[in-house]
């Protein structure tokens, strides 16, 4: 199995920004600009690039629609996944009349799991699950409400809906550049046999390297936010040394 190592764009207020552990009062305002970040991404040469819609989010309807489509006319063909709002099959068929190759449901995923197996049936291979989590509970409408759900619970639930891979997010390392929560993670790529892709504290080259070499886990890629925009991981001597090891 490949491993992606994908940059993020979290969207508030049209501008591009980073949270800490989820909270929207603790933001950080990296560029004016999203179309403009994701060119400078995009020139790269990354696999893909991962777009939180954080106002829909919290609203539960898409917001920030027009720097969703300037995203995805600056990535120049670079395949740009959705997430954030998505809470029906108009919003969902709306984010691919936008030019989005994928999208990414959470929320939906607790409440309303028959949209996300209706949308992985009629958009093959387009549509992913997030589970977001603190302590292996899953969090749900922007990270402001809790549950009791269990993420592995949640995983076994998809099974067999057909979605193309399921994004783990670790609320508690989110943007805090401590290290990545690998060994939760992992227990959720052991359970399932969907793609599984790490997101939440990736702070260095060495964190993506270790999450790599357990592709053959099921460990599908790696979103990294605020390493980038800090400049503690370099996007270039990432993706390199990561095309070096899966040469050896």
């Amino acid at each position: 199995m490949s491993f992606e190592l994908i940059p993020a764009i979290d969207l508030q207020d049209g501008a591009c920004v980073r949270l800490s552990q989820g909270r929207h009062e603790d933001v950080t305002v990296y560029a004016r600009d999203p179309g403009a970040q994701a060119a400078r991404f995009a020139a790269h040469g990354i696999p893909r690039l991962h777009v939180v819609d954080l106002d829909g989010a919290k609203a539960g309807r898409p917001v920030n629609e027009d720097s969703v489509r300037a995203i995805v006319a600056a990535a120049g063909g670079v395949p740009v996944q959705l997430g954030g709002g998505l809470r029906s099959l108009a919003s969902v068929e709306r984010a691919f009349e936008l030019g989005v190759d994928r999208v990414v449901l959470g929320t939906s995923a607790l409440r309303d799991p028959e949209l996300v197996r209706t949308a992985a049936r009629r958009f093959a291979g387009r549509v992913a699950v997030g589970i977001d989590a603190k302590d292996g509970r899953v969090a749900v409408e922007g990270w402001t409400a809790a549950s009791e759900a269990r993420a592995v619970e949640l995983a076994r639930r998809f099974e067999d809906a057909g979605v193309a891979a399921l994004i783990h997010t670790d609320i508690a390392r989110d943007g805090m550049l401590g290290g990545p929560n690998l060994d939760a993670t992992l227990e959720l790529a052991d359970a399932v046999s969907i793609p599984v892709i790490l997101s939440g504290g990736i702070a260095s080259e060495d964190d993506v390297l270790e999450a790599a070499r357990c592709a053959s886990r099921g460990l599908a890629g790696a979103i990294v936010g605020r390493a980038l925009y800090t400049g503690a991981l370099d996007l270039d001597r990432a993706l390199a040394r990561l095309e070096e090891a899966a040469c050896c």
